[in-house]
């Protein structure tokens, strides 16, 4: 076996020892309809003094319902829990419990700043599953833009002292892993993603990523589609990738190639290109928000299983 070779089925051996079983109490239907409870509650204090809430989107019903944790984007500098909200809903009322938390932004703290936070999130979700009528052995993630970023590194790199670095008060061993990710416009390759953005002069964009990432190194240390490049030990849970076609703040071509990595390492990767739909079209109704709703919903009964 060579050395690649040895790492990744080292890697996936590590990652299916610490993720619990899958399978749950109570069988998933996506096309099933619950009425919703929605609160808003205290998550953490971030290190500039911050108080982050939660937002839970709970299904009434029999249960216990798997859970999903959506990591909102904003160029790591911008957004809260709100900004997924129609995603979020539709998920949530076919059964599943959905937290969308808020998260450290870039001008309070810069990487590892807000993986910390959504890494705590998950570990955080698990200890609560009993509390909110769900099953926290299916946990999986939902990341549009930088929130993508954020799902697929924790994904990669569940147990990182770095991302796991603030203890939760809670009995167990409970730790970071998740089943799957879903994304919407990732920011697969944080590094290309600045040079588009240099191209275009869009100085929000560019000015968002040296922000973000102090020292400037860390754009390709904390980089998938550059981890996958030079095989880095990783963890490849199942991906699935929503692009739009028109994007160019995230290049289809980008996004691809990094679909083409993961798979390549091994993953299990679903890349879809949706026609006619810009970074950010799920934030409006639409048949192609629908399918991206629908496939989602899909996607997650296919990875834990119906």
């Amino acid at each position: 076996m060579e050395r690649r070779d040895f790492l990744q089925h080292i890697g996936a051996l590590g990652a299916a020892a610490a993720l619990p079983s899958t399978a749950l109490a109570k069988p998933y239907d996506p096309a099933a309809k619950f009425d919703l409870k929605i609160s808003d509650i205290h998550f953490r204090k971030n290190a500039a003094g911050r108080q982050l809430w939660a937002r839970i989107y709970q299904p009434q019903g029999a249960g216990p319902f798997p859970m999903v944790l959506d990591l909102h984007g904003g160029a790591w500098t911008r957004k809260d829990r709100y900004a997924e909200e129609p995603m979020d809903r539709a998920i949530a009322s076919s059964g599943v419990v959905v937290v969308a938390i808020d998260m450290t932004l870039s001008g309070e703290a810069p990487y590892p700043a807000n993986i910390q936070d959504a890494n705590y999130g998950i570990r955080w979700m698990k200890s609560k599953a009993r509390e909110w009528n769900a099953d926290g052995s299916s946990v999986g993630i939902y990341g549009s833009s930088t929130g993508g970023h954020i799902a697929i590194l924790l994904a990669m790199r569940p147990r990182d002292p770095r991302y796991n670095a603030i203890p939760l008060d809670a009995p167990g061993n409970i730790d970071a892993t998740v089943a799957y990710v879903a994304c919407r416009s990732p920011i697969s390759d944080p590094y290309a993603r600045w040079q588009q953005a240099e191209k275009m002069k869009r100085e929000q964009l560019i000015n968002a990523s040296k922000q973000y990432f102090k020292p400037w190194e860390s754009i390709h240390e904390a980089n998938p589609q550059e981890m996958l490049e030079r095989r880095e030990q990783v963890s490849l849970r199942p991906l699935l990738i929503m692009q739009g076609e028109l994007d160019d703040n995230v290049l289809p071509a980008v996004q691809k190639k990094f679909a083409d990595a993961y798979r390549a390492a091994g993953g299990d990767v679903r890349y879809e290109l949706f026609e006619q739909s810009e970074h950010e079209w799920t934030g409006k109704p639409g048949p192609q928000t629908t399918r991206a709703q629908e496939m989602v919903k899909a996607f997650i009964a296919q990875k834990i299983g119906v």
